[in-house]
């Protein structure tokens, strides 16, 4: 990269980083409450609308992260704090806690914010979350997701992008481009819900007691919605 075009992503880096601060994140619990709320919002949605029930049965790893805000002035960015389960033995599990950021992505012209779920249809991009920083499109592919009855309909049958994206503003699915953002496990909200010393493989496993009901009411949610 040339020594003028690394001048330029480090100003929209600057430009970026105050407005993203501004967007406090909400406390781990409300967090909770809130990706309950996208999950409904999206999956109870009309039938023609909803995210596919034969895709999410086969899901290996759902985030939700609700309200993503984009920021910046010059470069485009975009910055969120959500929940990740992962399923296991066809259980789903206590959720980590994950933020992502990076410049360079974000949504469609004319959003500023908007509800996202990952639909992950492998476990390499969890393995990795956990392991430390992921990166969208750098370590697996992804795509935006199908929406009404059946995914394999929606696609013609050809199910090969290993996440599925969903973004929606103002009740409407909106783009969102991914491709460069950087995953990472928030471990400051882990700590605040779990307890201190408490690793993600851990919580992923089911090596936790004392579960906040915000939490517990994700799992059940997931539960539900994907086993229909």
């Amino acid at each position: 990269m040339s020594p003028r075009l690394v001048t330029l992503f480090a100003l929209g880096l600057l430009t970026l980083l105050p407005s993203m601060a501004a967007q406090a994140a909400d406390p781990p619990r409300k967090q909770a409450t809130e990706a309950v709320r996208v999950l409904r919002d999206m999956i109870d949605d009309a039938p023609d609308k909803s995210l596919p029930t034969d895709m999410l049965r086969n899901a290996h790893a759902i985030a939700v992260i609700p309200k993503m805000v984009k920021g910046g002035f010059v470069f485009s960015g975009t910055k969120g704090e959500g929940l990740i389960s992962i399923k296991h033995d066809g259980v789903w599990s206590n959720p980590n806690f994950i933020s992502l950021a990076g410049a360079g992505f974000g949504f469609q012209a004319g959003i500023q914010s908007a509800d996202v779920i990952l639909v992950f249809m492998t476990d390499r991009g969890v393995n990795e979350i956990i392991d430390g920083k992921w990166t969208m499109g750098a370590n697996a592919g992804a795509a935006a997701g199908p929406v009404g009855r059946s995914a394999t309909a929606a696609t013609d049958g050809r199910m090969n992008a290993e996440i599925y994206t969903y973004a929606r503003a103002k009740g409407l699915y909106a783009g969102i481009a991914l491709d460069g953002a950087h995953f990472s496990i928030d471990d400051d909200s882990n700590e605040q819900i779990y307890g201190p010393g408490i690793t993600p493989r851990r919580i992923f496993e089911g090596g936790v007691t004392n579960v906040p009901s915000e939490v517990v009411n994700f799992r059940d949610k997931l539960e539900e919605y994907t086993n229909r």
